[in-house]
């Protein structure tokens, strides 16, 4: 029974793995979406919504590998000779593990810093929008104004 706990152990190390280098891919596009003055805010919504799920899933692993853990401490600290290799196996995973999450962090770093650059710029933009869109508004109210009869108007025809 102790043995499929400790197999559990390591396939739960295994998935967590797996949904890093998940994490790790999603990070990149993440950046490529923030590197691209095209690319469309939906673009960027879905990139967080599937990153937050992995998320998500790794909590869930984490939480698992804990109560796991708690089931066969006792058993493997007392017997590490005869679960050597799924010992040094998942000592291997976990060191996998928190250099690749290390990486995810270093990436999100980079794309925290992409995003607020480019929300600088959208915000720009907009500032220059709101300018163009208030000359527009004053033209066409200074145009609407030449029409009716003004004072200097009403002095020169008479």
């Amino acid at each position: 029974m102790e043995k499929n706990y400790i197999v559990m152990l390591r396939e739960s190390l295994e998935k967590k793995l797996t949904i890093l280098n998940e994490l790790q891919i999603l990070c990149h596009k993440q950046a490529d979406i923030l590197s691209d003055e095209k690319s469309e805010a939906e673009a960027f919504e879905k990139n967080i919504e599937a990153k937050e799920e992995l998320i998500e899933k790794l909590e869930g692993f984490d939480k698992a590998f804990d109560t796991l853990f708690s089931h066969v401490e006792k058993e493997l600290t007392e017997n590490k000779e005869a679960y050597a290799d799924e010992i040094h196996r998942m000592q291997d995973l976990i060191r996998e593990i928190t250099d690749k999450n290390l990486n995810v962090q270093f990436l999100e770093k980079q794309n925290y810093e992409l995003a607020k650059k480019k929300f600088s710029t959208v915000r720009s933009k907009i500032k220059k929008v709101r300018r163009g869109g208030k000359a527009v508004t004053t033209y066409y109210n200074n145009m609407n104004n030449l029409g009716t009869d003004t004072s200097q108007f009403w002095d020169k025809k008479h």
